[in-house]
């Protein structure tokens, strides 16, 4: 469909007796972002390699742009920019000199590869830094580089494969403006990531990929109240008071009561708002100070929580090593 700019069927790639990606269907809209949010070894990666025509399906098929991504992949590569996990730039040569070769790889002569480095470059915030060798940027830098680099001819889709790995929170912040200016400027994004609050950020819809498979799909609104359950988060005034706040909050809400990794903080999923109001009059009644708290919907972490059972960040290097 012409206003599709992925489409999949039964899309699946096998390394051995791992099946990396499991029969995924997709239908992604052309305009704004994409997430493919899942943790290490998910699937994520590997189904960009299919889509970006870097490897071949081994069951299914998948359309990008309204092409064949097995038939006319020429014409896909032509349409698609990739940017991956990691900065592909040569360390010794400065940013300028990176994204000049890059435009005479794509047919830009001479002066004209000149004028498009120095365009990304001011674009990107990097101008004053552009004659600097690249191996004595930033993370965040290298990474504004890279995704310039990608732009090089403006493509219609836009791979990014969890463009802010590694990166502190002023460079993935950076990354995010990047991406918001890309999707103005009328580029699909599709964004792989294993951050919840990136996609929650970005992502116009989200799929949820484990295991190979895709398990849910919606906005983060709608994966927020598939759960069916608002979120209860506080933090007690006194960490010697939390396991005495944990036992009335179990009593009076009548459902688990996580320890969260703040030594003050606990959290509990909760279906009936008045109940959670009489769960923090009970505290009160007992005593016990609290600092801080809010009611709402369950956050992307809890929501990926309820869907598969482990958190985002539980890691799995099987589909990497596959690869």
């Amino acid at each position: 469909m012409d206003d599709l700019a992925i489409e999949t069927a039964g899309l699946t790639k096998i390394y051995g007796k791992l099946r990396a990606v499991d029969s995924i269907d997709l239908a992604i809209a052309r305009g704004g972002v994409h997430g493919f949010l899942g943790p290490n070894g998910a699937g994520k990666t590997t189904a960009i390699r299919m889509l970006a025509t870097l490897i071949r399906p081994d069951e299914g098929h998948a359309r990008v742009l309204g092409r064949d991504v097995v038939k006319h992949a020429d014409e896909v590569r032509g349409l698609v920019g990739l940017t991956g996990q990691f900065a592909s730039l040569d360390e010794d040569l400065t940013g300028a000199e990176n994204l000049r070769l890059i435009a005479q790889l794509y047919g830009f002569k001479g002066a004209a590869a000149s004028r498009r480095a120095d365009e990304l470059l001011d674009a990107f915030g990097l101008a004053d830094a552009g004659g600097k060798q690249v191996k004595n940027y930033s993370g965040g830098m290298r990474r504004r580089v890279d995704i310039s680099a990608s732009i090089i001819v403006s493509p219609e889709l836009l791979f990014l494969d969890e463009p802010t790995t590694g990166l502190d929170p002023r460079a993935r912040n950076e990354v995010w403006d990047i991406v918001r200016a890309l999707v103005d400027f009328g580029t699909t994004v599709m964004l792989t990531t294993q951050y919840l609050d990136e996609a929650d950020q970005l992502a116009d819809r989200i799929s949820v990929i484990d295991t190979g498979k895709i398990i849910a799909e919606g906005t983060s609104t709608e994966l927020k109240a598939s759960v069916g359950a608002g979120s209860l988060h506080l933090r007690v005034m006194h960490r010697d008071d939390r396991e005495t706040a944990r036992d009335v909050l179990v009593r009076e809400l009548d459902v688990d009561v996580i320890r969260e990794a703040d030594p003050q903080a606990l959290s509990a999923s909760v279906e009936d708002r008045a109940r959670a109001t009489r769960a923090l009059g009970a505290l009160e009644a007992a005593g016990i100070d609290v600092a801080q708290f809010s009611l709402g919907q369950p956050s992307l972490d809890e929501v990926f929580l309820a869907l598969t059972g482990h958190p985002a960040e539980e890691a799995d290097a099987t589909e990497e090593e596959a690869a």
